[in-house]
């Protein structure tokens, strides 16, 4: 169980979002047919309960929820695209982005005649990291006052088109809607030990690339995501082992590590 929220989400409350959107969405004609995803839509649902509160115009830009706690952004990429717009909202009211993660993942294959078939349990178990690379492309932000991130640990039912053409043997598929199912635990970072969080356990001491071993990152994504950890101030530069730079979470025993000019930019290349 990560740390607890700021805010009281409701695994109930969650729920309740979902039948409302899906409810939604057969009287639109079925999965697809909203004017965004489903995800997309449950999440705004979930933090702005009344209708008044979401798709709200701040100055140049609509904002996904504007209500009592603030405003609300859901993205689950192209975080690059939000700088400007998170650079507006926080003048206007604390920001948060909510990030979600499908940590359980069903996949459920529709067929040519449109039938879903047998849904299978996906053996890829992302985790809460997964946020720090995109939110490497918000570096600049992350320190500014009234800005929080959420990442949601969701499980969720991925309906995939089959494709006609075939790899190796198997047909090939594209996901078309991925569908919530439940809320699974939630993650809110702030501060440096909110960010410690996200560091896997039994990494003491790690280079990039350990860390994307433990994260199940590739390793371009494992750079990102220790320049980030180390941004925020939860992790500290400890050494090198080899050509490689080594970290540990951030505490006195990596506040007496001078870095170089290479090392600020550098692990074998973190960015």
């Amino acid at each position: 169980m990560y740390r607890r929220e700021p805010w009281d989400l409701d695994g109930q409350d969650f729920l309740q979002a979902c039948r409302e959107v899906m409810e939604e969405g057969c009287r639109q004609e079925g999965i697809g047919t909203l004017g965004e995803k489903t995800q997309h839509a449950v999440l705004k649902r979930f933090f702005g309960p009344g209708p008044d509160s979401r798709e709200v115009r701040v100055g140049p830009y609509v904002a996904d929820v504007f209500g009592p706690e603030g405003i609300v952004e859901v993205q689950t990429r192209g975080f690059e695209r939000l700088r400007d717009k998170l650079a507006f909202f926080l003048q206007a009211a604390p920001v948060t982005v909510v990030y979600p993660v499908p940590a359980v993942k069903w996949l459920v294959p529709i067929e040519e005649d449109g039938a879903a078939g047998p849904r299978r349990k996906s053996p890829k178990r992302p985790g809460p990291w997964e946020v720090l690379p995109e939110l490497y492309r918000i570096k600049p932000l992350l320190g500014r006052e009234g800005l929080a991130v959420c990442v949601m640990l969701l499980e969720v039912e991925e309906y995939r088109l089959q494709r006609p053409e075939r790899k190796v043997g198997r047909k090939r598929t594209a996901c078309y809607e991925r569908m919530p199912v439940r809320l699974l635990d939630s993650l809110w970072l702030g501060c440096a030990e909110d960010y410690q969080q996200l560091i896997p356990e039994g990494l003491a001491e790690f280079t990039a690339a350990e860390y994307g071993k433990a994260a199940r990152l590739p390793l371009g994504k494992a750079r990102a995501a220790v320049n980030v950890l180390r941004s925020v101030g939860a992790a500290g530069l400890a050494g090198k082992r080899g050509r490689a730079y080594v970290y540990r979470p951030a505490g006195p025993q990596t506040a007496g590590f001078q870095e170089t000019g290479a090392a600020r930019g550098a692990d074998g290349g973190v960015p």
